[in-house]
């Protein structure tokens, strides 16, 4: 086959564009998002909210809302709940995320049960379908990513000196529970624009694989946030590229491609891999 051709004839499809763009978008989202997730130690945090989405979602099929508007307002309500009732019944936070992780989930396959036929929508979310995105839910997938990357690049700092050192920041006078607390909410907001793409079952994999990976080849905060979302985003072609032409799940590819590209800075990378021999690298610093 034609280099060019392999390259432009999947583009004749206008599923294919807006798919790349949303998988394009979602990556990237994605990736800023997991470099504090990974440095927070909050990967379990990202299943669990994306599986506390499921009612919300469930809820606003019932009643005929949004489905975006209830698997956010679940999302966002969860991940704020982790947050309180870690701080407020001073447990970890793995085992509040475990509590409510449960519950919710729970809660949403109760709701589902009660639905009589096949909810072809709902499912969808569940597994995933970003070659099955149109133009609306595009534009809803652009507008709060974007809102939330804006709010996120606006107060990196801040966020970045909360997660590594709380009580230093809590003592320059930042508030370090709101802090906490809006990158929970935003975390939930990334999750709920993510789930379509790869379905509440992979989205974590979208949150933590870049950044985990990033995190193994610089040291830097800012170039492990550049490195995330550069993987994502071609792991988003990549994965895309072979669903088409293989035939296979979209959501399911990106992760994959994405774990090969982990799987590769594991074993060959400057810090874990067969070039830490020649070059030994500091861990990831705040600057």
């Amino acid at each position: 086959m034609d280099p060019i051709g392999f390259f432009l004839d999947p583009m004749a499809y206008g599923f294919m564009r807006l798919g790349l763009i949303a998988a394009l978008l979602v990556g990237i989202l994605c990736a800023v998002m997991g470099t504090f997730v990974v440095l927070k130690g909050l990967a379990f945090i990202g299943d669990a909210v994306s599986h506390a989405a499921f009612p919300g979602l469930v809820i606003a099929y019932i009643v005929g809302a949004p489905l975006y508007i209830g698997g956010a307002i679940a999302a966002v309500a969860t991940a704020l709940a982790i947050g309180v009732v870690a701080r407020r019944g001073r447990l970890r936070f793995d085992t509040a995320v475990g509590v409510l992780f449960a519950g919710t989930f729970a809660f949403g396959v109760m709701l589902f049960s009660t639905i009589k036929g096949y909810v072809t929508d709902l499912l969808g979310y569940l597994l995933g379908n970003v070659l099955g995105i149109g133009v609306g839910d595009l534009i809803q997938v652009a507008v709060l990513g974007g809102i939330v990357l804006v709010i996120v690049i606006a107060i990196r700092k801040e966020l970045l000196f909360a997660t590594f050192d709380p009580l230093g920041a809590a003592a320059s006078g930042l508030p370090v529970a709101g802090l906490e607390y809006l990158l929970l909410a935003l975390l939930g907001v990334t999750i709920v624009v993510s789930i379509q793409a790869v379905g509440i079952i992979m989205v974590v994999a979208m949150l933590v694989t870049p950044a985990a990976t990033a995190q193994l080849l610089v040291v830097r905060f800012g170039w492990m946030m550049l490195v995330a979302a550069g993987l994502a985003a071609i792991s988003a072609v990549a994965g895309l590229y072979l669903s088409f032409y293989l035939n296979l799940a979209s959501g399911a590819s990106i992760v994959l491609v994405e774990t090969l590209f982990f799987v590769l800075a594991l074993v060959l990378g400057p810090r874990t891999g067969l070039l830490s021999r020649l070059a030994p690298q500091p861990i990831v610093s705040a600057s």
